[in-house]
């Protein structure tokens, strides 16, 4: 049962992800693709970034970029869990969208046996210093490890350098 719900919310995202690039983000995409990205220092966030993409077979979404990297600097996979989970992260980071509230809420009633892991998501996203309103393309050539210093505590650090999120 708990795999047709993922499987709703996987298509929910697809369908919504489409409307709201298109409809609700002006700003100007990035100019730098998954291969530029490859060729960064390997300390770098941006390659990073780009090793994030080439695992998941991914290409960088025109204007959501930023998206991937807050996988990347949170180290939350790209599972239906954990992408809702990352949206309570944002949301306790202060993030505030549209999107963000949609995924929240229909992920918390879709799939409400990963509530605990969604709520200490939250607290993680609280307890962090802000990212959410980051230029992340200007951030592309930092150390992906003094980033992550940056933004959370050490305990945090552990449970994202271990994947340690369940």
């Amino acid at each position: 049962m708990k795999t047709y719900r993922k499987q709703l919310i996987i298509w929910l995202f697809e369908i919504s992800k489409t409307v709201y690039t298109y409809v609700f983000k002006s700003q100007k995409p990035w100019d730098i693709c998954k291969a530029e990205l490859l060729t960064y220092p390997d300390h770098t966030f941006g390659k990073h970034l780009g090793l994030f993409l080439k695992k998941n077979d991914f290409e960088l979404i025109p204007k959501v970029e930023r998206h991937d990297a807050y996988h990347v600097l949170t180290g939350y996979g790209t599972n239906v869990e954990d992408e809702i989970a990352l949206q309570y992260l944002s949301l306790g980071n202060g993030k505030q969208s549209p999107y963000l509230y949609g995924a929240i809420l229909l992920g918390t009633l879709i799939l409400p046996d990963y509530l605990k892991y969604y709520l200490k998501s939250y607290r993680i996203g609280r307890n962090a210093n802000t990212f959410h309103h980051l230029d992340f393309e200007k951030l592309l050539k930092v150390s992906i490890d003094d980033f992550r210093a940056a933004i959370f505590i050490r305990e945090q650090l552990n449970t994202i350098q271990n994947h340690e999120h369940i």
